[in-house]
């Protein structure tokens, strides 16, 4: 897309860390912004703080694990500003453990969220963009998208599995000769609220004897939290990227380069047929 002036942009995701930031960054653009996101004490403010900028934005309740919901996001979008050019498929939840410890209730929801919010978010908007033949998708995958890191089963499984929908979509616009574009974020470090997704839990698929954190387990988790706040890419320079990326019709976008090296290294493997190398918690590369 070469103008984004007076364009609508629907964010999954959007109340807080990088969804807001694109929104940000968008309505600088002069775009229309469209919020979905399931918090809505966030959700409300964070359309207080964008109105205040001067944004024409709308706020949408949307829970993207139920295609309904996203369904009805896109036709509040409809009836609010027409059609939706640029589409971020943002909305994500993340857990940890080893796959000996998960329950299905969080194969569940983790999926629910991370795979089947993009599956919606497709099924919702993707035949408007390609019927008309203009816009842009911009799936938000993850270095764990690329990775095996111990402890991130079923949140690198989910965004192994974004990652290639979005290039398979990539490939398919491209070979149908279509204008519509799609972009692979692929963060590393961010400072977002992702940590913490928990409390956006549903309460049905909760766990209701959850094992206590041991406090070798618990130092390590608030050294990496304490690491992102002090360490990891502030939101708003992401959006700067996913910006760009969208007006040049880039497709990877890659948000620092600590991973580079294992995701070399598993490439290595995977082309010469070996096992795979004893990998480090992400919590270690993240405290080197």
């Amino acid at each position: 897309m070469e103008d984004l002036q007076g364009k609508v942009a629907v964010i999954t995701g959007g109340a807080s860390g990088m969804g807001l930031a694109f929104a940000h960054r968008f309505a600088a653009a002069g775009m229309k912004v469209v919020l979905g996101d399931i918090e809505v004490p966030a959700l409300d403010d964070a359309v207080t703080g964008l109105r205040d900028t001067g944004a024409e934005v709308l706020g949408v309740r949307c829970d993207v694990s139920d295609a309904a919901s996203v369904h009805g996001l896109a036709a509040a979008t409809e009836e609010a500003f027409g059609a939706a050019h640029v589409i971020c498929l943002n909305a994500g939840v993340a857990g940890s453990g080893g796959l000996h410890e998960q329950t299905l209730t969080d194969w569940e929801w983790i999926l629910g969220v991370n795979l089947m919010g993009v599956v919606h978010g497709l099924d919702s908007f993707l035949s408007g963009l390609i019927e008309r033949d203009e816009g842009h998708v911009v799936v938000t995958a993850s270095v764990a998208g690329h990775t095996a890191y111990p402890g991130l089963g079923i949140y690198s499984a989910t965004k192994h599995a974004a990652a290639v929908i979005a290039e398979t979509l990539y490939n398919e616009l491209a070979s149908s000769g279509s204008k519509v574009g799609a972009t692979a974020l692929c963060p590393g470090f961010v400072d977002t609220g992702i940590f913490n997704s928990a409390r956006n839990r549903p309460e049905h698929l909760t766990a209701t004897l959850p094992d206590l954190e041991a406090d070798e387990d618990r130092a390590t988790r608030e050294a990496f939290l304490e690491m992102i706040a002090s360490q990891a890419l502030k939101p708003a320079a992401v959006a700067d990227l996913v910006y760009d990326a969208i007006l040049d019709g880039t497709f990877w976008v890659f948000t620092d380069g600590r991973h580079v090296e294992n995701i070399t290294n598993r490439h290595a493997e995977i082309a010469e047929r070996r096992n795979p190398t004893e990998g480090r918690a992400i919590t270690e590369d993240a405290l080197d």
